[in-house]
């Protein structure tokens, strides 16, 4: 096992540290030595010895000794202060856990749990030996972790066992249970990572409303805490409540302690912009959202297509055009529906304009979905359908016959499947029309009837058909 795998939770245990102070003399004591090891001070042995010379018989800080030299991956020193903690006080726990987490840097986990084990058979009130034990085993089974933290609940009824199952629970991904384990504690016993996890929870399992009811309680106690308005902010805006989301959005980034924004914290901006109708300032967040990440490709890419949706909602075609270019261009492999996503742009466009200009917006549809048949085979039949609606917008007389050829592909690839549903028979009805009524300008009847009975056998009270061969 990794080193991660056991550190993880530990790292996040608020309210169980490892080492829990007490006294305010002894916490001065160790705050003021573990900043002198931390910083490397050039005497820094001497005042180290000046500090032990002065407390040979107090464990505790030995152990704070210890677990400083532990912060900077001094293990050896750590294990030595841990060594003579146990000397001074056998049955103190911490000394024990100290041992324990130096073996999880070491990459030992059942050394580590064996360390934990005895910090627990010596002092069975003190909940972080239980906790730690249950981190080293919950890869394996956070069930059988789980079950150790029951024995905890014996000794101390006192504590939030329940919570500390739901982290197990959380810290192995297995959300359904954690959901379940913080839902039997008073939330008011919660501190902040426990709300934090339990939302996140929620929020994985996409139930949102449940999300927001935990994270807006957390708001309540404490409104600058940036990972309760982050989540309110991203459930609100999956829940499509845009309003609540802008607001929300506005305390993570303008009044929230210690926040550190991310690009995904700019892609949810930009959505609850979008749905608020506020598509330039979506655009502004879009983009932050692109800069924050030049070296992840999926992540440029999808940024790339949100600014092209952005502009593509304000009317700007021109602009969602080059986004969206640039977004095919990001991706390493395209689909056939993020060609066909080009070709809808380009119709889009070709909607708003007039003229030449609407002209080659279509001829740049037609040659896009021409594209899209040549690199997908198996999207031909739409391919040639768009083709002849494109073709038909450029020729709205039907004189010229532009869609005529694309029609009769699509009417002979449809009319070769053993069983239609109604979508294909919608689209031959399409098609016959188109050429019947080609036909009819041409003055070849013969052939236009012949199309407008083959609609009848498709669609017997179809009234263009009926009203071309006469029928009443």
């Amino acid at each position: 096992m990794k080193a991660i795998k056991y550190l993880l939770i530990g790292a996040a245990i608020v309210g169980f540290s490892a080492t829990s102070i007490a006294q305010n003399d002894n916490k001065a004591t160790i705050e003021s030595i573990a900043k002198v090891i931390k910083n490397k001070s050039g005497d820094v042995d001497d005042q180290v010895k000046s500090v032990y010379k002065n407390n040979k018989k107090n464990a505790e800080v030995l152990v704070g000794i210890g677990r400083a030299y532990l912060d900077v991956k001094d293990t050896a020193k750590a294990k030595r202060y841990a060594d003579l903690a146990i000397k001074v006080n056998k049955k103190y726990a911490p000394g024990y856990i100290l041992h324990g987490d130096i073996e999880v840097i070491k990459d030992d986990g059942g050394a580590a749990a064996g360390w934990y084990q005895q910090a627990i058979y010596f002092d069975p009130k003190n909940p972080d030996g239980y906790f730690k034990y249950a981190s080293i085993y919950r890869g394996r089974s956070p069930e059988e972790a789980v079950s150790k933290l029951e024995d905890l609940r014996i000794q101390r009824p006192d504590i939030a066992v329940d919570a500390l199952a739901a982290r197990i629970y959380y810290s192995s991904n297995k959300f359904d249970k954690a959901i379940e384990s913080y839902s039997k504690v008073d939330m008011n016993k919660l501190d902040n990572t426990d709300i934090t996890n339990y939302a996140m929870a929620a929020y994985l399992k996409q139930d949102f409303k449940k999300s927001l009811e935990i994270v807006t309680f957390g708001i309540q106690k404490s409104p600058r805490e940036a990972a309760f308005n982050r989540l309110a902010f991203f459930n609100s805006t999956d829940l499509k409540d845009y309003e609540n989301a802008l607001k929300y959005a506005d305390a993570l980034f303008n009044k929230s302690d210690s926040a550190k924004f991310s690009y995904l914290d700019y892609t949810y901006y930009g959505h609850a912009l979008m749905g608020a109708k506020q598509y330039d300032n979506a655009i502004v967040q879009f983009k932050k959202a692109l800069a924050e990440n030049i070296d992840r490709k999926e992540i440029i890419a999808d940024a790339k297509k949100q600014i092209s949706s952005a502009y593509e909602a304000s009317g700007d075609y021109n602009n969602a055009i080059l986004f969206y270019k640039d977004y095919l261009n990001s991706i390493e492999k395209e689909t056939a529906s993020d060609l066909a996503g080009l070709g809808t742009l380009y119709n889009e466009q070709a909607d708003k304009l007039t003229g030449t200009a609407k002209t080659e917006a279509y001829k740049n549809a037609d040659a896009l979905y021409g594209d899209l048949a040549d690199k997908f085979p198996n999207a031909v039949e739409f391919a040639d359908f768009m083709r002849a609606r494109v073709n038909s917008y450029m020729d709205p007389d039907t004189k010229l016959g532009l869609a005529k050829p694309y029609y009769e592909k699509l009417a002979d690839l449809i009319s070769a499947k053993a069983e239609k549903d109604n979508a294909d028979n919608a689209r031959l009805v399409e098609c016959y029309r188109y050429l019947g009524y080609y036909n009819y300008l041409k003055k070849d009847n013969a052939t236009a009837n012949l199309y407008w009975r083959k609609i009848l056998n498709i669609d017997p009270n179809n009234e263009t058909a009926k009203q071309a061969l006469g029928i009443k």
